[in-house]
């Protein structure tokens, strides 16, 4: 038996005693827990290079992926290769890696993990298991996303890609989280599985040109987007799906996605992007019936958010029909049914799509489903109001705890967390005499959202639902009101006194207004003229714009209408002069 001390397991926090036997290998934390082993059958292959704490040896396992013990002197190089060599029958590969610091390379797909190479010398590794999702982020970029580590993680379970998959050893407070790839060209794929890029020499004779013939040319950032979600299994973890959904019309992200159900997790396929998304991150569960009677929303609050680029997407929002009937059978073994699943998934389901999805994503993922609230009826007798979020249109629901619009921002608010409520007009005395808006203000400062455009029928329900959960709302909207009224009568007064001495003498103004009418006609006319008349320097449209523009009646009030066509001719010519 060789013994190490001071040895690391997958970047682990603690150190541990490493030992190898012909039986296989052990690594034990110096601090007590769960002892990691691997069988002698399922060491594949062993590199030796430098790392962050001495020498690294990372073994290739059959099954397990990949396993990195760091912490090594140079000077357990030979032993570990006399090990290796005796009880398993392996050759430890030294490896030197790049250190130009260059950003610019060569990808390379290996069994256990991605290789970025630079010179021929790896640059740095990925293990496949800490991938969580690729997506293309552009004609030519690919967009590599990290697992985060587990909540729920036991301290005293070894962490690492060994024993539980997508998990980082030692996750801290900052990590890396996603990583870009800019892929140009072409690619050229044979049915052989050759594949030969723009711009290399490509083999010459006969043989080149049948493969090139057999060969289908595509973007080469599609190919590594392939072969990458091939690799990571991303969205197949699990095996085999237990249940399909196709072409589900996604109103946030927006886009028809298809949905494969697993076991821990579940994937988004669409036409651009694919998802993978854990059950885990499902913290909030919504049913929302839509106001049109024939669709409804499923709303599935992730934390952490789905990343598209930079855009984060903390809501889904699928729209589902209510009169869509669906067949399904769920593709899981009767044990796991009955032990796993029992009283929480059926083998069979013939309904409405919007109970099939709503029961499956309940069963699997455990969360409760949050269906609006009974003290809340709208006065078309909707569960959701119609109202917007500046420019965007949406419907505002009230549940028992919480208030959330959909689709588009999506936004939740707890009750708890609501300090005020309050209800006003915005907008001229017409349009607010229809619609007014609420301002939902929360405690300790935390912000504000406004919804408006809410129909004015929906005040009374609204208040009633804000009385029955004991939320404080403040109504301005009495007060708009007399204030708008004491406005029109004051305006009233104004113009029809008792007293004519008050009144202001406006002069010809107040006669007739209707030769105003006839001269702006007649500059519409004289517009058209002008733009397409070939003759418009002889219609005199300027002097009759330049008079018709001041010539109304004077400020003193003097000049009646008479006199004021009879100067018209004299400015006329003047003007052409």
């Amino acid at each position: 038996m060789e013994s190490f001390d001071n040895i690391y397991l997958d970047l682990s926090k603690q150190p541990g005693k490493c030992k190898l036997a012909e039986s296989g290998l052990g690594w034990k934390p110096s601090g007590g827990g769960e002892t990691f082993t691997l069988d002698s059958s399922n060491v594949g292959a062993a590199q030796w290079s430098r790392a962050s704490k001495g020498f690294e040896l990372k073994i290739l396992s059959r099954s397990s992926g990949v396993i990195q013990l760091d912490g090594f002197d140079q000077e357990d190089f030979e032993r570990l290769t006399k090990a290796f060599k005796i009880w398993y029958g392996i050759n430890i590969e030294s490896r030197e890696h790049a250190l130009r610091g260059w950003n610019w390379g060569k990808a390379d797909f290996a069994k256990a993990e991605l290789s970025f190479n630079v010179q021929n010398r790896p640059a740095f590794e990925i293990p496949y298991s800490e991938i969580s999702n690729t997506n293309l982020a552009g004609k030519n970029e690919v967009a590599v996303e990290f697992s985060l580590p587990a909540e729920n993680e036991p301290k005293s379970q070894p962490a690492g890609s060994t024993k539980n998959r997508g998990r980082k050893a030692a996750a801290g407070p900052d990590e890396l989280v996603e990583m870009r790839f800019y892929i140009p060209g072409t690619v050229v794929k044979t049915e052989k599985g050759i594949k030969e890029e723009n711009g290399e020499e490509k083999p010459e004779g006969e043989e080149g040109e049948e493969e090139e013939q057999e060969g289908e040319e595509q973007n080469a950032a599609n190919l590594f987007y392939e072969m990458l979600m091939e690799k990571a299994e991303i969205g197949d973890v699990a095996g085999d799906t237990f249940a399909t959904f196709l072409d589900v019309l996604h109103l946030t992200p927006r886009g028809r996605f298809d949905i494969d159900m697993y076991e821990a997790s579940f994937r988004l396929r669409g036409k651009t992007y694919d998802y993978k998304i854990q059950y885990a991150s499902i913290k909030k569960f919504f049913l929302l019936p839509k106001n049109d009677d024939t669709h409804t929303l499923i709303v599935l609050g992730l934390d952490p958010p789905l990343r598209q680029g930079q855009t984060r997407y903390p809501f889904l929002v699928m729209q589902l029909k209510l009169d869509e009937e669906i067949s399904l059978e769920l593709n899981m073994t009767d044990e796991l049914l009955e032990t796993r699943y029992k009283d929480k998934l059926e083998s069979r389901y013939e309904e409405p799509i919007h109970q099939v999805v709503t029961k499956i994503f309940r069963g699997l993922s455990g969360k409760k489903v949050i269906m609006p609230s009974k003290d809340f009826v709208s006065h078309h007798g909707h569960s959701g109001v119609k109202c917007s979020i500046k420019a965007n249109e949406g419907l505002l629901y009230f549940l028992d705890k919480s208030l959330i619009f959909v689709p588009k921002p999506a936004t939740y608010i707890q009750i708890e967390n609501i300090a005020v409520i309050t209800m006003s007009r915005v907008g001229g005395a017409v349009s607010a005499s229809r619609t007014f808006d609420i301002t939902v203000t929360l405690k300790a400062g935390a912000g504000a959202h406004q919804f408006s455009n809410i129909n004015r029928e929906e005040q009374q329900p609204l208040e009633e639902f804000f009385k029955a959960k004991n939320i404080r709302f403040k109504n301005e909207m009495t007060e708009d009101t007399s204030a708008i009224l004491k406005a029109a009568l004051n305006n009233e007064d104004m113009g029809s006194s008792e007293d004519e001495g008050v009144r202001p003498d406006r002069g010809s103004a107040d006669e007739d207004e209707e030769s105003v009418d006839e001269d702006f006609q007649a500059d519409t006319e004289s517009d058209v003229a002008e733009e397409f008349d070939s003759e418009h320097e002889s219609s005199g449209s300027d002097a009759e714009m330049e008079y018709g523009s001041g010539g109304g009646g004077d400020d003193d009030g003097d000049v009646d209408m008479d006199d004021a066509e009879e100067s018209r001719p004299k400015k006329k010519s003047k003007v052409g002069k």
